[in-house]
C-alpha cells in the first residue's frame, strides 16, 4: 500500500502538481465566500442561459405556435426532419457559407495590414490614425448599415462616382446595383463589415505591441527583411492572437444578422443572397410564430458553429505556438 501512495506522489510531482491535502477551516472559509461572491453570475448563467438553452431543446420537439400556445403538442423528431428537408434551411446555409468564404480571410487580412501600419515606427500621428481606424465600430451598426446604403447606391453613392472616373459605366438606372445582384451583394456586405473591424485590429495592434523587439533587433543582425521578419518573427508570436480572432470573426459571421435583415428584411433578396441561417431561424421563429421549427432551426445554427470551432481548435495545434508551452 505504501508503494501505490510513493508511486502516486511521485507521478504528481512529475507533474509539476502536489500531493492534495485535507482542506482546513480557513480552506473551507474561503471556498464558501468564493462561491457567494460568484453565485450572481451563477443564477444568471441559470436562469438566463442554461434554462433558455434546455427549454429551446425541448421546443424542439413539440408543434408550438406562438399564435395558439395552448394548442401545443409533442411532435417529435418531426420539426428537425422538416428543417433537414427544407430547402430555405440548405439556400441559408449555402448563403452564409458563400459570404463566410468571402468575408472571413478578407477580414482577418486587412484587419492584420491595419495593425501592422499603425504599429510601423514610420507612421507619424498614429494616435489619430488609429482613432480614424476604430472609430466606425462605435457607430451603432443598424446607422452604419442606413449610411452605407446610401454610399452605394447606384445613382448618388460616391463608390459608383469614383468607379465612374475609371471609365467604367457604373451611376444611373443601368449603372452597378450593388444590393441587386446575388454576387455583389457579398462585395457591399464586405464593405460594411470591413467598415466595422476596428476592433479586430485594436486586438492585433495589442498583440504586436506584446511581441519584443529584441526579436526583430536579432532578425536584422542576422539580415532578415521585412517580409522574413513577418514570416518567421510576427507571424508565428501573433499566431494566438489570429487564432483568436479566427474563432471570434467565424462565430460571429455564422451569426450574420442586422445587415442583411436591415437592408432586405426576410425577403432573402437578391436570388437568397441574403437568407442567412438566422435571418431564417428569425422568420421562421418571430415572424410566422412556429417557436418549435424556429428551436430546432436554432440547435442546427449550434451545431453548425459547434462543429466549426472544434475544427478550429483541433487543427490549432499545427499552426498556433504559444510562448509557454511545453516541448
Amino acid at each position: 500500500m505504501s508503494g501505490l501512495t510513493d508511486a502516486v506522489l511521485t507521478a504528481r510531482r512529475r507533474r509539476g502538481g502536489r500531493p492534495t491535502r485535507p482542506a482546513g477551516p480557513m480552506q473551507r472559509r474561503e471556498a464558501r465566500w468564493g462561491y457567494f461572491f460568484i453565485s450572481p453570475w451563477i443564477l444568471g448563467f441559470l436562469l438566463f442561459s442554461a434554462v433558455p438553452i434546455g427549454a429551446s431543446l425541448v421546443f424542439s420537439t413539440l408543434d408550438f405556435q406562438l399564435t395558439d400556445p395552448g394548442a401545443t403538442t409533442f411532435a417529435g423528431t418531426s420539426n428537425w426532419e422538416r428543417a433537414l428537408a427544407d430547402p430555405d434551411t440548405w439556400t441559408s446555409l449555402a448563403a452564409t457559407f458563400r459570404f463566410t468564404v468571402l468575408f472571413l480571410p478578407l477580414s482577418m487580412v486587412v484587419a492584420l495590414a491595419l495593425a501592422l501600419l499603425l504599429n510601423s515606427k514610420h507612421l507619424r500621428a498614429t494616435a489619430f490614425f488609429r482613432l480614424l481606424f476604430y472609430a466606425p465600430s462605435m457607430i451603432p451598426l443598424v446607422a452604419g448599415v442606413l449610411i452605407w446604403q446610401q454610399v452605394l447606391n447606384p445613382q448618388t453613392g460616391w463608390v459608383n462616382r469614383l468607379i465612374g472616373l475609371t471609365g467604367v459605366h457604373a451611376t444611373g438606372t443601368d449603372g452597378i446595383r450593388w444590393f441587386d445582384n446575388p454576387i455583389l451583394v457579398l462585395f457591399a456586405f464586405s464593405f460594411i463589415g470591413l467598415w466595422g473591424i476596428g476592433k479586430s485590429m485594436v486586438v492585433n495592434l495589442a498583440g504586436l505591441q506584446g511581441i519584443p523587439t529584441e526579436l526583430y533587433e536579432a532578425a536584422e543582425i542576422d539580415g532578415a527583411g521585412w517580409w522574413r521578419r513577418l514570416r518567421s518573427v510576427t507571424l508565428p508570436l501573433l499566431s494566438p492572437i489570429i487564432f483568436f480572432n479566427l474563432v471570434i470573426d467565424s462565430v460571429a459571421i455564422l451569426q450574420y444578422f442586422v445587415v442583411p435583415w436591415v437592408l432586405f428584411g426576410a425577403t432573402g433578396r437578391p436570388d437568397g443572397a441574403s437568407r442567412f441561417l438566422l435571418v431564417n431561424f428569425y422568420q421562421q421563429a418571430f415572424v410566422f410564430g412556429d417557436m418549435g421549427y424556429g428551436a430546432a432551426l436554432a440547435w442546427i445554427i449550434f451545431i453548425v458553429v459547434a462543429a466549426l470551432t472544434g475544427v478550429l481548435f483541433g487543427t490549432s495545434r499545427y499552426w498556433v505556438h504559444y510562448g509557454t508551452e511545453r516541448s
